[in-house]
This record gives C-alpha cells, sequence and structure tokens, in this order.
C-alpha cells in the first residue's frame, strides 16, 4: 500500500509535536523542581538576614536593661544611710530607708529593693507595707548572698521564694569579708522587656549555660530545658530552690533539615517552620535565642523562584515551538514561509511604530525634567536669597551700631578740625581729616559687605581667596558676639589659600553655622567660638565649634532634614540650605559633639589649583 506525501507529512509533524511536548514536561518539571529549591535558599538566606538583625536588636534591649540596673546596687552600697541602717539597726533610720527605697523602686522601676544584714536577715525592703514584704526574711542561703560577701558583687537568676516571680537578683558588698556590714540586693523583672519580644511575631527566650529557659515571649516555655536535664542534675536545682518546682522538661521543639535551605531550623508542636537564631548576650553567660516563623517566607521564595523560572522556561519553549513550527510550514508549502516572512516584516513595522511613539514620549518627559529641574533650582536660589536675608536682618540692627560708633567719631573731629582751624593749627586740621577718612572707609567696607551678603547669588563657582569670605561672615556676627560676651577666636588664613566655591553663597554658610553657635550660647557661663583650620594638598578644612550644650543624639541623626529645627521660631532650613550649597561646591558638610563638649560643624572644600 502506498502511503500519501500528505499522510506522511502529518504522522511525521504529530511524531515531532510528541517528542517536542516530552521534552518541554520534562524541562518544566526540572526547572520547578530547581527554582523552588533555589527559592527557598534566597529566602532562607533572607530570613537569616532578619533573625540575625532581630537578635542584635533584642540583646541590645536586654542588655541596655541590665547595664542601667547594674549601677543602683554599687550607688547604694555608698549612701551613708545604707551603711548607718545596717551598722546601728535604728527602727527610725530603717523606717526612714523603707520609705525611700519604696520611693527609688518607682523611680527605677526595679522589682525590689532591699538591705541584707551580715547574718542574711533583710532589714530593709521597698516592699515593706506588703504582705509579701522581704523584712525578716533570711537569705543566707542565696547565692547572690554568698556571691557578694565572697567577691563583692553577685548576680543569680532565681523563682521568689515569697513573690514566685522570677528574675534577676543583683547584689553587692557593704563594708569588707573581714568587717561585713550587709548586702544590698535589687531584684529586676523583665516583664516589659518579654512584653516587647511578643510583640515582633517571633518567639524569642534567654537560657542560661545549662540550658534553662530564664526570660520568654511564650510564658509555658519558662523554665523549660533546651535538652533533657540528667534527674540527678534536676533534683539539686530543685532542692536549691532557684526554680521553684518547675519541672525542668524539654522545650516543645524538635531539630528538623529544611532541605536546601539548610539545617538551621525547628518545629513546633503544631509542625509550623522556625528558623532559629542563637546570639550571646555580653557580660552574662545567657544566649539569647529566637525562633522566626519560616513556612509562609520559604513557600512565597520558592512560589516567586518557581514563577519566574517557569515564565523564562515557557518562553524558551514558546520560542522553539514556534521555530518547529515555522520550520514545519516551511518544509510544507514556500507559500506560508513568504507569508511568515510578510507576517514577520508587519511585525517588526509595527514595533518599530511603538519604540518611535515610545522615544517621543521618552524626549518629551526628558524635556519636561529639565524644565523642572530649572524651576526647582530657581526655588533652590531664591530659598537661599531668602534665608541669607532673613540672616542679614538678625545682623543688621548690631551692624547699625557699627555703623553709628564712626559717624560720631566724624562728627567729632570735624568740630575739632574747625577749631584747630581757626587756631590756625595746620597739621592738626591735616590729621584730624585723615582720621575721618581713614572712618569712612571703615563704613564703607561695612555697607560693602551687607551689599554683597544681600546680592542674590549667580551659583558660579571660582577660585575664591577664603580669607576674604571668613572675615565678610566674621564682620556680620561679630557685632552679636560682642553684644553677647562671646569669646569668638578664629584662624586666619593665609592670602594664597584659596578656594573652589562663590563668595556670597559661603559667606551665607559660614554666617548660618556663627549664628546656630551664638544661639546655643546665649545664657552660657563664658561662652566662647572658636574657628580652626587645616589645609591638605587637596582640601581646605574650616571647624566651627562652641562649648554650648551641643547637639541631641536623635537630633544629630536627621540634623540635614528639611524643617528639623530645636529654635522656637525657626523654620529648619538653614542647615540643609547649607549643605546644599557646600555639595554644589563639591565639598561636604558635617557635624558632630565635640568631646570636650558643645557642638562642632566641619566644613570641607576643594583647594583651587
Amino acid at each position: 500500500m502506498i502511503r500519501s506525501p500528505i499522510l506522511d507529512r502529518l504522522s511525521r509533524r504529530r511524531g515531532e509535536w510528541l517528542a517536542f511536548a516530552a521534552v518541554a514536561a520534562t524541562v518544566l518539571g526540572l526547572t520547578a523542581w530547581l527554582a523552588g529549591e533555589v527559592g527557598r535558599s534566597r529566602a532562607a538566606e533572607a530570613l537569616r538576614a532578619q533573625a540575625a538583625g532581630s537578635a542584635t536588636l533584642n540583646v541590645a534591649v536586654l542588655r541596655a536593661e541590665l547595664e542601667k540596673q547594674r549601677a543602683l546596687p554599687y550607688v547604694l552600697s555608698q549612701d551613708p544611710d545604707v551603711q548607718a541602717a545596717l551598722a546601728g539597726h535604728e527602727p527610725v533610720r530603717i523606717a526612714a530607708l523603707n520609705a525611700k527605697l519604696e520611693t527609688l523602686v518607682r523611680g527605677t522601676r526595679t522589682a525590689v529593693i532591699y538591705l541584707i544584714d551580715a547574718s542574711g536577715t533583710a532589714i530593709v525592703s521597698s516592699n515593706w507595707r506588703e504582705p509579701t514584704s522581704f523584712v525578716g526574711s533570711n537569705y543566707r542561703f542565696r547565692p547572690y548572698f554568698t556571691g557578694a560577701v565572697t567577691d563583692g558583687a553577685a548576680e543569680h537568676f532565681a523563682l521568689g521564694t515569697v513573690s514566685k516571680r522570677p528574675g534577676l537578683y543583683i547584689s553587692r558588698r557593704i563594708g569588707e569579708p573581714n568587717a561585713l556590714l550587709g548586702v544590698v540586693v535589687v531584684k529586676v523583672e523583665f516583664d516589659q522587656v518579654e512584653a516587647d519580644w511578643g510583640q515582633s511575631g517571633a518567639a524569642v527566650y534567654v537560657a542560661d549555660p545549662r540550658g534553662i529557659v530564664l526570660l520568654t515571649s511564650e510564658p509555658d516555655w519558662r523554665f523549660l530545658a533546651e535538652a533533657p536535664i540528667a534527674p540527678g542534675d534536676a533534683g539539686a536545682i530543685r532542692a536549691s530552690l532557684q526554680f521553684g518546682n518547675a519541672p525542668l522538661t524539654p522545650l516543645p521543639l524538635r531539630p528538623r533539615d529544611a532541605g536546601t535551605a539548610g539545617a538551621d531550623f525547628a518545629a513546633l508542636p503544631d509542625g509550623s517552620l522556625q528558623l532559629a537564631s542563637e546570639s550571646a548576650v555580653p557580660s552574662t553567660p545567657w544566649r539569647l535565642h529566637l525562633l522566626l516563623p519560616a513556612d509562609d517566607a520559604l513557600a512565597a521564595g520558592a512560589r516567586t523562584a518557581r514563577i519566574a523560572a517557569l515564565g523564562g522556561a515557557g518562553s524558551v519553549l514558546a520560542l522553539a515551538g514556534l521555530l518547529l513550527h515555522r520550520r514545519q510550514r516551511s518544509r510544507t508549502r514556500a507559500a506560508e514561509a513568504v507569508e511568515a516572512r510578510a507576517e514577520l516584516e508587519r511585525r517588526v513595522e509595527a514595533r518599530t511604530r511603538d519604540l518611535s511613539a515610545a522615544n517621543a514620549q521618552l524626549t518629551r518627559e526628558i524635556d519636561e525634567r529639565q524644565r523642572i529641574e530649572a524651576k526647582l533650582q530657581v526655588a533652590r536660589d531664591e530659598l537661599a536669597q531668602a534665608n541669607r536675608l532673613a540672616t542679614l536682618g538678625q545682623v543688621t540692627a548690631g551692624l547699625a551700631h557699627e555703623v553709628n560708633q564712626p559717624v560720631a567719631a566724624i562728627r567729632s573731629y570735624a568740630d575739632n578740625a574747625v577749631a584747630f582751624l581757626d587756631r590756625g593749627d595746620h597739621a592738626a586740621v591735616r590729621d584730624n581729616l585723615a582720621t575721618v577718612a581713614g572712618l569712612t572707609e571703615r563704613i564703607g567696607a561695612i555697607t560693602g559687605t551687607l551689599r554683597g551678603f544681600s546680592r542674590k547669588a549667580t551659583g558660579e563657582t571660582g577660585p575664591l581667596a577664603l580669607v576674604e569670605a571668613l572675615d565678610g561672615a566674621l564682620m556680620l556676627v561679630g557685632t552679636r558676639a560682642r553684644r553677647l560676651g562671646v569669646a569668638l577666636d578664629a584662624d586666619r588664613p593665609e592670602p594664597g589659600l584659596a578656594v573652589i566655591a562663590n563668595r556670597v553663597r559661603l559667606e551665607q554658610v559660614l554666617v548660618n553655622l556663627l549664628q546656630n553657635a551664638l544661639d546655643a550660647l546665649e545664657e552660657r557661663p563664658e561662652p566662647a567660638i572658636r574657628i580652626g583650620l587645616a589645609a591638605t594638598p587637596m582640601e581646605a578644612i574650616l571647624t566651627v565649634a562652641d562649648n554650648g550644650p551641643g547637639i541631641a543624639p536623635e537630633v544629630l541623626a536627621a540634623l540635614f532634614t528639611p524643617f528639623l529645627t530645636t529654635k522656637p521660631r525657626g523654620v529648619g532650613l538653614g542647615l540643609v540650605i547649607s549643605k546644599d550649597i557646600v555639595d554644589e561646591f563639591g565639598g561636604h558638610l558635617a557635624a558632630d559633639n565635640a568631646p570636650g563638649g558643645g557642638a562642632c560643624f566641619t566644613l570641607t572644600l576643594r583647594r583651587a589649583p
């Protein structure tokens, strides 16, 4: 039987498509599996970074609480009232000290503060009014008492024998070992820290070196153990009453390997997967553990990677299918090949039109952006000019006094010249007129500085003698500095030291910095401003430092943010404008607090060749 060529072609085409479908299914399956593993691995890395950051933050919160409370026992051990109460056991002193510690607890947010005499009996306690008062209880068996007597200080986490509340006991010895007066103890409870951990969405707990959970955001986990504790050891721990009658059973966690994501995962009893992170708590033998929910993040990572990979593989397979289809068509009919080329040309033409339209739209958007940037530059220049005029208004009143002085002197010298002229003393007249000329030059210098500072800057930068801008700024703020009694000390630049800047705008920056320093020094004892200068082959570095109160840390972190100000009538734009001006010069403006106190601004400018 002779087969038709058409049937042969159809059979061959069908066989090619079946083989293509089998290959495509295999490729898509492998792609989905590999992409899922890669996505889970990447999601696990992101979870590890998130867990590390959260653990670092939680450790910092816990350490801050510990360091805050550790200073209290030392301060109380030096208190004369505490030493006198332990030495004399006088009822009046003890009653007064009970009230004092009661007030101190409210102010420091500690749980309890109490004094133990040399026999181990509590004689003073901040909870002396409460039914669970520690007064009269003997704590000689407690490690924090014996440790403080032996070593001078001790820390011990335990369940309160009276209050039945867990906490860290921080103790300090009063007196020498051979002349012991007693021990002061501060109990710190971490309810707020644990509550804050509970808001994070992760399970957090802190374990001691034995693996027993001391602090936790999960109340049911307290005093459980990371691993089974030997029965003998568990009995000894219970006998010490450190954790009361806690069962010390293992935590409800089981290790679980999350495949390619890594082995640092654990599962809760409900089967949910958790990323486990562990960090040391500095200054303690404790370790903080954080369990971050991982199921949703790993599934999302795998899903996203699969979608992207399948999209790419599908595109490639679609292209391969298209090539196969075109090959079959070209083999079947030459006319279909011509039609395919025509279709391709049509698509290219349409795509070209689209690209041309997109290019025209992009050109219009670029032109519009350039117009907006030009308007923005004008607005910035006008804002800088407004700031400059506002600053000028602050200094004009003081400079008016500077002008009035030479004007009054001119009047006096002119009257004297008339008298000398009547007497025929021409030499004296000549001297007086020379002095008058010098005073007019002084007035001209002052008004010239004001005119220059009030001009709208052109924005052009170039070589500028640094001494000119510094002298102009010092003249503008000098009167206010003298009126406030501020000692203004400045390193004078060499005439040849030139920087890349614009004089008017650089003067504006210097005046802003000096005005801010003067604002900070109002009503300060012995106010002073120091302008330092350092030069390298490439840069000139000016520092403006004062001995004022300095800059608060929260303000310093966002100092150059618009509208941030600490002044009652300030708008928070002076430093922002100053930083923008210095950035345009190719320089840098930074702020910090000086080691000796006060604020310090550092202005770095490029030196002119």
